[in-house]
């Protein structure tokens, strides 16, 4: 009987020590993964960013997860138009060289697409302002059938698909779901790491240069006739403006009175950033100029009048040639090859 009894007894230690064993491995087994917080620095004498980073902090994991998935063809219905297909990192994250962006089957777009730089500090997307979140941003060009032209539900099944994905949600998230929310909120990490603050300018501002004489008195003529819509330090004030280009009749962009249907909008545009503008042409909301000759023209000599054309350029903006080349000057010392150059910004290996 005492025999049974310790046989008994051992059975159930032994019993006992699996399920603590078990119960362990599977406590183990549930622990989240250990992410990398990453700082976002705002540049000295820059004002507050407009992205709230409490609601989608930044890590290590989800920025190598958004760009992945920047770079990934399979956000698109053909495979051939990632993101990163319309921002290129060598052109400051913008189209090099096309007015239009191309999109599947062949098409063009209506617009030039914009570059990505400094997205932290804006709260409204598009040429229009159509979007007013940075996560809800990429969902336009993915669905868009003259862009991505592809479904959210396609494109969640291609990552889940992917044997490569399920591990990186993981990583970044804490379990293998793949979501929109969290698609979303990865490419927005990845994006809001593509901050432009290292250009000559910059470096002068830093007391770490000094301007050429070219630049400085092109400096000072932008002080006097450009920076009420190019204000520094992000050299754009983010409003919608007529600045007296025509309509184009072929593809009949009103541009913000396409969202507010406010006539009082009619060819209104986002004032772009002036940041990497010498890499970035060509130039206006459907890259109908080439240069920033062609640009500095418009304003001195081809601004057309019309009901909501801006009080600033109505008058046209006199510039003599000597000016236009001294601006020219200044707005290439913009130029930030860091951030063109920078490898975190190109495709992953």
């Amino acid at each position: 009987m005492t025999k049974k009894i310790t046989i008994l007894s051992a059975v159930v230690a032994i019993v006992a020590i699996t399920v603590v064993v078990i119960s362990c491995k599977k406590k183990k087994d549930v622990t989240l993964p250990q992410t990398t917080s990453v700082s976002f620095t705002i540049p000295a004498g820059w004002p507050a960013i407009k992205y709230n980073l409490d609601s989608n902090k930044l890590t290590q994991q989800s920025i190598d997860l958004g760009r992945k998935l920047f770079y990934d063809g399979k956000l698109s219905k053909d495979g051939q138009f990632p993101c990163a297909s319309c921002h290129q990192s060598f052109a400051a994250m913008a189209t090099f060289d096309h007015n239009l962006s191309h999109g599947f089957n062949g098409q063009f777009t209506t617009r030039n697409a914009p570059s990505l730089a400094n997205l932290a500090w804006q709260s409204t997307f598009h040429y229009d302002g159509g979007i007013n979140h940075l996560d809800a941003q990429p969902l336009a060009p993915i669905t868009a059938p003259n862009e991505m032209a592809e479904t959210l539900e396609n494109v969640l099944n291609k990552l889940r698909a992917d044997a490569k994905y399920p591990a990186m949600f993981t990583a970044a998230f804490g379990d293998a779901t793949i979501n929109t929310q969290r698609m979303v909120k990865a490419l927005s990490q990845f994006m809001l790491t593509m901050v432009s603050a290292n250009s000559k300018y910059d470096k002068v501002k830093r007391g770490e240069a000094t301007f050429t004489l070219p630049e400085q008195l092109g400096y000072d003529i932008f002080k006097a006739k450009c920076a009420t819509c190019h204000p520094e330090p992000l050299f754009t004030n983010f409003q919608f403006r007529n600045n007296g280009l025509p309509l184009d009749p072929f593809n009949k962009d009103f541009g913000r009175m396409g969202i507010t249907n406010n006539k009082a909008d009619s060819l209104k545009f986002k004032v772009p950033s002036l940041r990497n503008v010498n890499v970035t042409f060509p130039y206006m909301h459907d890259g109908r100029l080439y240069s920033l000759y062609d640009v500095l023209d418009h304003y001195s000599s081809n601004v057309v009048n019309g009901p909501t054309t801006d009080p600033l350029v109505k008058n046209k903006i006199p510039l003599s040639n000597f000016e236009k080349g001294q601006l020219v000057a200044f707005m290439i010392s913009l130029t930030d090859t860091a951030f063109s150059k920078d490898p975190r910004f190109t495709a992953p290996n």
